[in-house]
């Protein structure tokens, strides 16, 4: 019997969980807010999304202008972004920067995946447990795991039979990985995929497309910035960084205000033509809000993106399996892209419709549809997302009240208070969860930014006002946010399409619209109203 005494664990404050844009801006201003926090991350270096997606072509759809911190008028006057668009080597340096200018890593555990976190309802601390073992106490626990971080991997059979490589994106090889000459299966069109696609094929010998869903794409127009881009950049700064918290979509534009049928058909398509120029995801959040909410005037905005589409398709016979039919335009997240239709040009490049001969399973040499058709591969890539804002959290043994777990309880019905926390799992904040816009519709450092300020806001009157500094949503009010999300949600278009802003990607899962859909800029007022109110609906004790 071993009688050799548990080390005790270690207290603090606070424990973020994730080291990515939230985690570190949490970390900041926990510890500005006098808190003594330590951040566990799962990854050997700061970064979360911009860790782990290094694959080849990832980038930023959010132009550099807005996707940063605003919290430092030094870092936004040092850090020059060098294009438009980030990729994922500039976004990732971006962090570190961060990480080292503030002095963050100190208070980081890397390498130190939470494996679980139990409420100790006597003590009112919350105990997490990463991987390594090392096991801490805390008043306060954060999660800033991001939304899209647990990979979904296809329960294709065969994986094991596969002599050649088969990798996610979301764990590509940090060291790289030599596709010269390779023949390369491609599983997947979405966001990542289209990425994926439209960098590989040039470079590898036959890339083979899997393809289940077409999607719509807005060519991306990118460009390196110049010291003259910056200046005009940073004098608008100001401008950008009150804007961004009021906008729908936590971008610098906004919604046409004006009525679709207010306005003669020559302006209309005037105002598309010009959005559509910028190549950027402008075409989705400064449109007509009649767009996510009419089928007729949907209908007639995605056939103009169809149009654009077709013009570029060469092969004839492609131009119907590349073009969506299935769903309306922005119903679905809509990726940039840069090349990824001429990509199909190329005689080296061939897709699959999946949809029509299903993939049946991989085999030793490569993957076999159910027509019969055998592809040899040497590599396989699955660009086959996630398990998008719920999967992070419900990997990690999260245990609330009475031994409530979290996973068990988000099976039956994914819900939260604002998406900022959960009746049953008291001081358990969290960020990118369900029924916030962060979860899928915003611009992700702003709202991760005006989440995280409010947290730790909400953190500050609860030692001031709590005896035992412990705060929950009650189960009304929880419950209020919920219908209040789902009424917003019935009103448009999104919520009646397949995908994974929906769960319909992950089999068993709730169909449930995953982020409020009412506008970050709405959330964030809804959010303030409540800590106006003394955090009314919160049961503070």
């Amino acid at each position: 019997m071993n009688t050799t005494p548990a080390t005790p664990a270690e207290t603090v404050d606070a424990v973020v969980i994730g080291a990515g844009f939230g985690g570190l801006y949490a970390l900041h201003r926990l510890r500005e807010a006098g808190l003594r926090t330590i951040a566990f991350e799962a990854a050997s270096g700061v970064g979360g999304t911009w860790y782990w997606n290094c694959y080849p072509g990832a980038r930023t759809d959010s132009q550099s202008a807005v996707y940063q911190y605003w919290f430092s008028d030094e870092l936004l006057r040092d850090w020059d972004w060098q294009e438009r668009f980030p990729a994922q080597a500039e976004t990732e340096r971006y962090l570190n920067h961060v990480a080292d200018r503030f002095d963050l890593r100190k208070d980081i555990s890397f390498n130190a995946r939470v494996e679980s976190a139990t409420w100790d309802e006597r003590d009112h601390r919350w105990t997490v447990t990463s991987g390594t073992g090392r096991t801490v106490r805390c008043r306060y626990l954060v999660s800033c795991m991001g939304p899209l971080s647990d990979p979904q991997v296809p329960p294709f059979p065969g994986h094991e039979d596969f002599t050649g490589r088969i990798v996610h994106t979301a764990r590509w090889p940090r060291d790289g990985l030599d596709l010269k000459g390779k023949r390369v299966g491609v599983i997947g069109t979405g966001a990542t995929g289209i990425q994926v696609i439209q960098t590989l094929a040039s470079e590898v010998g036959e890339l083979y497309v899997f393809q289940r869903t077409a999607n719509y794409t807005i060519p991306m127009r990118n460009h390196a910035l110049t010291d003259d881009d910056r200046r005009r950049i940073r004098a608008r700064y100001p401008e950008i960084r009150k804007s961004v918290w009021d906008t729908f979509i936590g971008f610098d534009f906004d919604f046409d205000t004006r009525s679709w049928n207010d306005v003669g058909r020559a302006e209309r398509y005037a105002l598309l033509e010009s959005l559509w120029a910028d190549g950027s995801l402008i075409f989705w959040g400064a449109n007509f809000q009649e767009v996510f909410l009419d089928p007729a005037i949907n209908e007639e905005v995605s056939e103009f993106v169809r149009d654009k589409m077709r013009a570029r398709i060469r092969k004839p016979e492609l131009a119907e399996k590349l073009i969506p039919r299935d769903h309306g335009f922005g119903t679905r997240r809509t990726p940039l892209d840069t090349g990824y239709i001429e990509a199909f040009d190329r005689d080296n490049v061939h897709l699959v419709d999946v949809r029509e001969t299903p993939i049946e399973r991989i085999t030793a040499k490569g993957i076999q549809t159910a027509d019969g058709a055998e592809y040899d591969l040497d590599v396989i890539v699955l660009a086959t997302g996630f398990d998008a804002s719920t999967g992070a959290l419900t990997r990690v043994d999260v245990r609330g009240r009475d031994g409530l777990s979290l996973k068990d309880h988000w099976a039956s019905d994914i819900r939260s208070a604002m998406g900022l926390q959960v009746h049953g799992f008291p001081n358990l904040f969290t960020t990118t969860a369900p029924l916030a816009p962060s979860a899928a519709f915003c611009n992700m450092p702003t709202c991760l930014q005006q989440q995280i300020d409010w947290i730790v806001d909400c953190i500050a009157y609860v030692r001031a006002h709590g005896t035992a500094q412990v705060i929950e949503p009650t189960a009304a009010f929880e419950e209020q946010w919920v219908r209040h999300h789902e009424e917003v949600a019935a009103m448009t278009l999104v919520a009646k399409t397949k995908s994974w802003w929906s769960g319909s990607n992950v089999e068993g899962k709730q169909n449930r619209l995953l982020a409020y859909i009412g506008g970050a800029g709405e959330y964030r007022r809804a959010c303030n109203e409540v800590a106006a109110s003394a955090y009314e609906g919160f049961t503070i004790s």
